[in-house]
């Protein structure tokens, strides 16, 4: 396959910086550059060995959840093993961002994948000679959740090594496309090894999986790496990164609304678990439909952010809020064929929130505290699930599913909303409804002007992430220098013009 096409002329240069923000690219790439970034080699071949990865862990996730709910009987149960995964994150996650910014992230990932294949053989061994308990569980999904929250801002990071800052938006969607297509197989496959062999089998494959991901991140050639310095120990380093974070509105108002997604809305398994045993009495088999429906709609979503144009506040806000009435419509579905339809809404606006939040987030950091930023968006967007999973599962079990779907769904709804008003009012925009316009009835306007707005909150960076660039010629582009704030956004993760 041949390399990635060279930018053309009218793109501004990349900063020579590793310091320097990653800026947007406005341009809409056409269909069959919609994962350019795959014709980069190794990430091709991490893509791969993660898709095969994701669909393994989708079965996983399943098998345990289901497992729980078979051996305790409680809902309760099954959000108590979502937290104790979820958990080390909300704790030692400022450390692992600092351990990805300090050491190669390949390394780091090789060493994850060992664990976890080794915590996978032993749930699966446990499974198959049926002495497995329900503190089995807790105790690997611990173990697992300390894993994770090393692994997984070392592979966000990794992203940018695998593709350089040119591609990364679009491998970032790329990744969400893989995970979310393993989604929709993983669950239904799990479905079938549920109700033909049991668990334990599911278990293994996850295992299998995990030292195929160890190969893979062997295969890779290290001289195409795009290895960024590593940052040497000093005082201070995580509340470096806190500080910057908090100083860029691009990146805490998407954090705030995946602290609200995360903490409320996250725990889906748990109640598909709820509707699938205690509202519909399908089974193993109809819990694992229910995923699959989920995964298939987010697959929708991250085939659509791959071709988003623009990253802004706003997208964040519309995906938050619209997950968030998705749920809400599912608690009044009079049918499981209408929840069904509802829980594919819900996954594409799901995907649609935390992939506009992510590339938001990591677009606006600059790379020598990426580590550690990242670490913290994870350490809230995984670490609210510690918290959220019990909850939702409490209320699932001792109120009714249906009213913990709607609270679910209403609270994050509501934040997005509030939310939408505060940026809406900083920058004083208002709703416009244009009917000789069809294909933009409504748009966001300055008041008093009829102009379109861009962001509030970014403060007029390009750099900040996120924010709208004014419409410029080429040859205004050509002029104009790279790295001023204000200029024109150069490429960040998909080129404008691949050809």
């Amino acid at each position: 396959m041949a390399p990635p096409p060279p930018l053309q002329a009218n793109v501004t240069p990349l900063p020579d910086t590793n310091t320097a923000p990653i800026a947007v690219v406005n341009q809409r790439l056409p269909w069959r550059h919609t994962f350019i970034s795959l014709r980069v080699r190794n990430f091709r071949i991490f893509a791969m060995g993660h898709f095969i990865a994701v669909i393994a862990l989708w079965m996983q996730r399943i098998a345990q959840d289901w497992l729980v709910l078979e051996l305790s009987g409680s809902v309760t149960a099954v959000g108590i093993t979502v937290a104790l995964q979820f958990l080390p994150s909300l704790f030692l996650g400022p450390w692992a961002g600092m351990m990805a910014d300090r050491f190669a992230k390949r390394r780091i990932l090789m060493l994850c994948q060992s664990v976890a294949a080794g915590l996978a053989a032993i749930l699966a061994v446990l499974a198959l000679t049926q002495r497995i308990e329900v503190w089995h569980v807790y105790a690997i999904a611990l173990a697992l959740g300390l894993v994770t929250v090393l692994d997984q801002p070392a592979r966000q990071v990794f992203v940018n090594e695998l593709v350089g800052p040119l591609y990364l938006r679009n491998a970032i969607s790329v990744n969400s496309t893989t995970f979310q297509l393993g989604g929709l197989i993983g669950p239904a496959a799990a479905g079938l090894l549920l109700t033909a062999v049991g668990a334990g089998w599911a278990f293994a494959a996850n295992a299998v999986a995990c030292c195929s991901t160890v190969a893979m991140l062997l295969t890779l050639r290290k001289d195409e790496l795009h290895i960024s310095a590593p940052v040497p120990k000093r005082k201070g380093m995580l509340r470096e990164g806190l500080n910057y974070a908090l100083s860029k509105p691009t990146i805490y108002w998407p954090w705030l609304m995946a602290g609200f997604v995360a903490v409320f809305a996250m725990s889906l398994p748990v109640l598909l678990a709820a509707f699938a045993d205690h509202v519909y009495d399908v089974g193993a088999g109809g819990y694992g439909l229910l995923n699959a429906l989920v995964a298939l709609g987010a697959l929708a979503g991250a085939i659509t952010s791959a071709r988003r144009r623009e990253l802004r506040l706003r997208s964040v806000m519309l995906g938050a809020g619209m997950y968030g009435l998705m749920l809400c419509l599912a608690a009044l579905a009079p049918s499981m064929v209408w929840f069904g339809a509802a829980m594919v809404l819900a996954g594409f606006w799901c995907l649609m929130f935390l992939t506009a939040a992510n590339q938001l987030v990591q677009i606006s950091s600059n790379m020598a505290v990426r580590g550690r930023v990242m670490s913290l968006y994870i350490m809230v967007l995984i670490g609210g699930q510690a918290i959220g999973g019990p909850m939702i599962g409490w209320l699932a079990e001792h109120v009714d599913p249906q009213t913990a779907i709607l609270f679910s769904g209403g609270v994050p709804a509501l934040a997005a909303a509030t939310v939408a008003v505060v940026l809406a009012r900083r920058g004083e925009l208002m709703l416009k409804v244009d009917l000789k316009d069809r294909r933009r009835l409504v748009r966001i306007v300055r008041k008093g002007s009829g102009q379109e707005a861009r962001d509030p909150g970014g403060r007029g960076s390009a750099g900040a992430g996120g924010l709208r660039p004014p419409r410029t010629s080429s040859r205004e582009r050509l002029r104009r220098p790279a790295g001023r704030a204000g200029t024109p956004a150069p490429a960040a993760g998909t080129a404008a013009h691949p050809d």
